[in-house]
């Protein structure tokens, strides 16, 4: 599926009768991620995702106390009469109008009767400024309690869950649930609803009005309505549409950037821009027609609506003529009556969208905190034992993880731990040991078979009185951004200073406390990263120490340190064993050799058990672990002497770069940084740089547009003249009142004249509708599509490391340029159209009323600023005031935020409860303002709704005396007031209307970051060395690396080895020890930190990327296909040139492929599926093979080709490799000896360096670590 489409089946998973954890989605982060995209189809999603929402509009409110109740009641009171007063305005506006024209026909004292009027309008003003206030404030006030209280309970719900639950519901979706889906039912239940109680009145009242006035024009103005409905109901349709076009770019963007090391291996960035780039087309082809419709139905529109008006003139006029039934009071009145009600109407349904929206998010959040949670850790039920032994004992325990239900992880386990012994569990990763103490600490419960403490079953014991028994210290230990001393409080409430001063001593983290200015009082920062890892490792123990457990479990706990800090990390570890029951895990000898008992774990069973000594007799799992690390320990401890010996006395600085924020600290000053670790610190300094984006200058937006400019040109003339429309209209209008109701034949003929004028101006403004949102469509598309593929381009020109930061994940890479690039647009056509239709408007508007009346022109301006804020600020209450509650719940969020992403720290530390109230009291702040924002709210919206009746009856006044005293036609009083009126509220509507521009501004910022960023390894650029007789030497001298996502790993360690052209070099060892690594700095995915890599002598950093790594083959372990044919496959193997037929079929029938695919229906042409699984591994692996064959490279690098397969396929894959060798140098990885004995020369390597190499009879010979694993058969692993 398409990672750009609107995948929905993840919300209906979470929706599953709470089950929602037992169903696992392959990437839950992915799917999350996709419905993101989709915010702008939600309107299309609707329909589908109704059967989600199963939360009736009123249990929106079933937190709501009594007084919530009478303030929401007292809410909807105040905004049935408040809807009620704009019709009731009409019938004083009706008089009005009978009045003006009476005046013009027999003379009365107008001065006197605009006064009354003028008391009228400012009466009902004031009773609408009271009712708007009282209606918000008391609907966002009751809503702010209740939200307040949904909060509470959702996070402490969520709290009480267990951990399966968390597997399976990521931090992130969890985090966005209580931020943005909390708001979204704060947008159902708060204003919105009051508004759209007042719009709806509005609708019913409005007709009425019309009705009960006069039935028969109502009658004829409501039959033409229907049009506009429908142009209306179209236009969300569309924008569905366009989503499903960008989704094939999107799915050919994600499967791009998901195999970035596959395209970059084989050089296909610009094929794959061009590819992209093609799909992008039909996306562009539905934005323009969607700009195209819109156009269309917005012009249709206004042409329905103008041709309404002629008609509704035509036969009111003809009533008020021929029939005398009306008066011409009457026929505004209905006219507007009518009017008015059909915008209502459609001024409520974005209510209607707010109101479903928050049931869709209510479903997810209320569904969770009626969840009774698997393992509640706050019950108060289950045992407490008196005295507590601390035997631990595993019967038969089976367990899967929630999240992954089909990977068995203890199989049958059976593990006895005694009490007051240290056990150490070692074994393989990924053979269960972990999963083993998380069960111990009741994270999950066994799927069969009992974990007993004492002989008692753990399910049966209280779990925060058996979780306070527990001390655990994991390999990376979470602190919290607090304190030194509150952090070691945490392992225990209430304990003394005396208490933590002895746990920092016993855990030899005394000292160095007491060393820092603040002593205990130093703030760790952000998940400890103050910290260095040896001090926060030894800050954990202190932790685990002040809980005085009986059970102390460490898992890994020295792993990520340096020698140095392991040192003295175990020694404060030994000094807390005794007498404490203890389970220990590592990879290190140093710390498991002195354990009582030792178990060996595989494949999810205890395979071995005894001391040291004994279990290396048996030579079984431990044997491997232990004769591979001491080799590997022997050559470091060499390698050091060796560096001592040298000048070079800098070396010993990044020896291991545990620590590696001590090194900068300290040796900033003595050497330059290499650029990688300079990069680094940046990066970690940076940690949220989304937030901290510039807005980017229109200038260069507009820049990026330029060559549309035609299109933009005819865009805003379009726009003039649809600016000019409105001011037009009411130039109109007040031309009818000006019809002399009293002769008629002069008088039909105005008529006629004035009625086909509307039809002249509602043609042209179709016209002009069309072509604005061609144009401006047209021109923002192909901007949309430029960017895309400029940020494409961009993101495939990046660095292998980049693709590491989680921050540019596939998915998030994904949804930048679908959403990202999209927004942009809202800066540039769209917003030249807005400006230039709203300066039109209001310059049409003036020219008309200063013309014919500059006095009352000059009064009515002083109200403009006013009125033109009250549109805009009606406009803005559409959208609602979320945006503004963000701000106030950062603080609660953060705390949110490091209590769900540290879930299993607090659980294992029973700190739930801590946090729940912590995250109580933060809620504090955002409630009192929310409150605030309630009253000021409330008096913005009764002020915006009031000005109107102001203005009118302060220019009425004025206009009467005008009338009375200078002689002026009341029909110009109409088309000076209703002139400006509308280009008032016209102007302020679209001020906010507009695509958020400023959103548009921060997109195209973070698009700029992006394009503007310099790759440290470039694959754009044609500099570098070439050379001709490419011969295929490699050389690694002194190489040291470690990856930029995770800087404190050293991953190789000073590795030296060559090959010369057409020999084969084996690399062995355990996983983790660098083989790969190694091959990926020879692609020049990575540059070393230190030393070189040479290829014929030229040092790699200097040659020419794409030139380099098109001289390199290059077949992975899990080899990655894309969603094309065989044959496209094989031939992406050179990018280069065009590549025959002939040649794809020699390359296969090298690779052992031929056969299988002539037996194909499509041979060749069949489509490998996505990621290629319509095929076997084997299959997959062959393909792999005659891809790296076809572009007769040099160097051939096989990373495990081999270990995924099956023993057939094995035979037939081995075999064409073994062909593919021949002439080429090649380096092969690999855990089995069968694929390694025939190596030129075979590298054992261990912790990051070759501890021995030679052929395989050499390293018999030799006897060392090779011969070891060659005797006892054990698996290089």
């Amino acid at each position: 599926m398409p990672t750009g489409s609107v995948k929905l089946q993840s919300i209906k998973h979470l929706g599953q009768e709470n089950h929602s954890y037992e169903v696992s989605d392959e990437e839950p982060t992915g799917s999350y991620i996709t419905i993101t995209h989709s915010k702008k189809g939600e309107k299309a999603q609707k329909n589908e995702e109704q059967p989600a929402i199963r939360v009736g509009f009123f249990e929106l409110f079933r937190f709501a106390t009594c007084k919530d109740i009478q303030m929401m009641v007292v809410g909807c009171v105040c905004a049935l009469l408040h809807g009620s007063a704009q019709p009731l305005m009409l019938l004083v506006f009706g008089l009005l109008t009978d009045t003006f024209i009476e005046y013009d026909i027999e003379l009365l004292d107008i001065e006197y009767e605009m006064m009354m009027f003028a008391f009228y309008y400012v009466g009902i003003g004031a009773a609408v400024f009271l009712l708007g206030y009282l209606q918000i404030s008391l609907w966002v006030t009751a809503a702010a309690k209740q939200i307040q209280l949904i909060r509470k309970l959702y996070f402490s719900k969520v709290m009480r869950m267990e951990i399966g639950w968390f597997d399976c519901t990521s931090v992130g979706e969890l985090n966005t649930r209580m931020s943005d889906d909390i708001n979204k039912i704060n947008d159902a239940i708060a204003d919105q609803v009051s508004i759209f109680v007042q719009r709806f009145t509005t609708f019913v009242c409005g007709f009425c009005v019309g009705f009960v006035k006069g039935w028969k024009l109502t009658l004829v103005i409501i039959a033409a309505s229907p049009l506009i409905g429908v142009g209306a109901g179209l236009m969300a349709l569309l924008t569905g549409m366009e989503l499903q076009a960008y989704a094939k770019a999107g799915s050919v963007a994600d499967e791009v950037l998901s195999s970035i090391r596959t395209v970059a291996a084989f050089g296909g960035e610009k094929k794959e821009v061009q590819r992209y780039d093609r799909n992008l087309v039909s996306a562009q082809r539905w934005g323009i027609r969607k700009g195209l419709i819109m156009g269309f139905f917005t012009g249709f529109m206004w042409l329905v609506i103008f041709l309404c008006y002629g008609l509704a003139f035509w036969y009111g006029s003809s009533l008020v003529v021929d029939t005398k039934e009306y008066t011409p009071g009457t026929l505004l009145q209905v006219f507007f009556g009518v009017l008015i009600a059909a915008m209502n109407l459609g001024q409520a349904s974005p209510c209607l969208e707010a109101f479903a929206s928050g049931r869709g998010a209510a479903t997810i959040i209320f569904e969770t905190i009626d969840r009774e949670p698997e393992i509640d850790c706050l019950s108060e039920a289950g045992y407490k034992l008196d005295r507590v032994k601390g035997d631990i004992e595993f019967h038969n325990v089976t367990f899967h993880y929630p999240s992954r239900p089909e990977v068995k992880i203890l199989d049958q386990l059976n593990v006895v731990v005694k009490s007051g012994e240290t056990t150490a569990f070692v074994g393989p990763s990924g053979a269960g040991k972990s999963t083993a103490i998380q069960l111990i600490q009741r994270f999950y419960d066994p799927k069969e078979g009992m974990v007993t403490l004492d002989g008692h079953d753990i399910r049966g014991l209280n779990i925060q009185w058996l979780r306070s028994l527990i001390g655990i210290v994991e390999q990376e230990p979470v602190l919290f951004a607090t304190t030194i001393a509150e952090n070691i409080r945490y392992g225990r409430p209430g304990v003394s200073d005396k208490d933590i001063i002895t746990a920092a001593k016993e855990a030899n983290a005394y000292n160095f406390i007491m060393d820092l200015p603040q002593k205990f009082d130093t703030l760790v920062g952000e998940g400890g990263g103050q910290m260095s890892g040896g001090q926060k490792q030894r800050i954990a123990i202190a932790r685990a120490l002040v809980r005085n457990p009986r059970i102390l479990l460490l898992d890994m706990a020295t792993s990520a340190l340096d020698n140095e800090s392991e040192a003295v990390v175990q020694e404060a570890l030994d000094k807390v064993r005794l007498g404490r029951t203890t389970i220990s895990i590592a990879h290190r000898l140093s710390t498991i050799k002195n354990a009582d008992v030792i178990v060996g774990f595989e494949h999810g069973r205890a395979v071995e058990r005894g001391k040291h000594n004994e279990l290396l007799e048996r030579k079984g799992v431990y044997f491997t672990l232990v004769t591979l690390q001491s080799q590997g320990d022997k050559a470091l401890n060499e390698k050091a002497r060796q560096s001592r010996s040298s000048p070079l006395g800098m070396t010993k600085s990044l020896s291991r770069a545990g620590s590696y924020r001590d090194s900068l600290r300290y040796y900033t000053n003595s050497f330059p940084i290499t650029p990688s670790l300079h990069h680094i610190c940046s990066f970690s300094c940076l940690k949220e740089d989304d937030e901290l984006v510039e807005p980017a200058p229109v200038a260069r937006i507009l820049k990026y547009n330029a060559p549309e400019w035609p299109y933009m040109l005819f865009g805003s003339i379009g726009a003039a003249v649809n600016g000019g429309v409105n001011p037009v209209y009411s130039l109109l209008f007040s031309q009818i009142l000006a019809v002399r109701f009293k002769y008629p034949v002069a008088q039909r003929k105005e008529i006629n004249s004035i009625c086909l004028f509307f039809v002249v101006v509602g043609i042209v403004s179709f016209f002009t509708q069309l072509l604005q949102g061609y144009a401006f469509s047209k021109s923002g598309e192909l901007l949309t599509r430029r960017l895309r593929r400029l940020g494409f381009q961009a993101m495939l020109g990046q660095e292998v490391g980049w693709f590491d930061d989680h921050r540019n994940s596939p998915g998030a890479l994904t949804t930048r340029l679908a959403t990202d690039a999209s927004q942009v647009q809202g800066a540039t056509g769209s917003q030249i159209g807005m400006i230039v239709n709203s300066l039109a408007n209001i310059g049409v508007a003036l020219i008309i009323s200063f013309y014919f009346s500059w006095k009352l022109t000059l009064l009515i301006l002083c109200f403009l600023p006013f009125i033109a804020l009250s549109g805009g600020f009606q406009a803005s209450m559409l959208t609602g005031f979320a945006k503004q509650d963000k701000e106030a719940m950062e603080a609660a969020g953060q705390i949110s935020g490091e209590a769900l992403n540290n879930i299993r720290t607090i659980a294992g530390l029973g700190k739930e409860k801590t946090f729940v109230e912590m995250y109580e009291a933060q809620l504090d702040a955002p409630y009192q303002a929310a409150l605030k924002k309630a009253n000021i709210y409330g008096a913005c919206y009764g002020f915006s709704q009031c000005i109107i009746f102001l203005t009118n009856s302060a220019s009425y006044r004025f206009g009467g005396y005008l009338v009375q005293k200078e002689g002026l036609h009341f029909s110009l009083v109409f088309r000076v007031i209703s002139a400006i009126v509308t280009s008032g509220t016209a102007l302020g509507r679209a001020s906010s209307y507009t695509p958020d521009y400023a959103k548009a501004k921060i997109s195209a910022a973070r698009f700029f970051q992006l394009l503007d960023r310099v790759p440290q390894i470039s694959v754009y650029n044609d500099k570098g060395e070439k050379w001709d007789n490419f011969q295929g030497n490699i050389e690694f001298i002194e190489c040291k690396f470690t990856y930029p996502s995770r800087p404190d790993i050293q991953v190789l360690n000073g590795l030296n080895v060559s090959v010369k052209p057409g020999q084969t070099l084996a690399f062995v060892g355990s996983s983790g020890c660098g083989k790969s690594t190694s091959v990926q700095l020879l692609e020049r995915f990575y540059d070393p930190d230190h030393g070189k890599v040479l290829i014929d002598g030229h040092d790699t950093t200097r040659v020419n990327v794409s030139f380099l790594r098109s001289k390199i083959g290059i077949v992975s372990q899990e080899p990655i296909l894309f969603d094309c044919s065989i044959a496209e496959n094989i031939k992406y193997g050179d990018n280069l040139r065009e590549i025959s037929m002939n040649e794809v079929i020699s390359a296969a029938k090298k690779a052992q492929l031929h056969d299988f695919v002539m037996a194909l229906p499509e041979k060749y042409d069949t489509n490998v599926g996505s990621q290629g699984s319509q095929l076997s591994r084997g299959q997959k692996q062959r393909i792999a093979i005659a891809r790296a064959i076809i572009r007769d490279p040099k160097i051939l690098l096989l990373d495990e080709a081999t270990s995924a397969l099956d023993t057939e396929s094995e035979k037939t894959v081995q075999e064409a490799l073994d062909k593919a060798r021949q002439g080429r140098t090649c380096i092969v990885i690999a855990h089995r000896l069968s694929t390694i004995q025939n190596s030129d020369i075979i590298a054992v390597m261990s912790r990051g360096i070759v501890i021995e190499k030679g052929t395989h009879d050499q390293l018999m010979a030799l006897k060392g670590a090779y011969y070891k694993l060659v005797t006892t058969g054990a698996p290089i692993s």
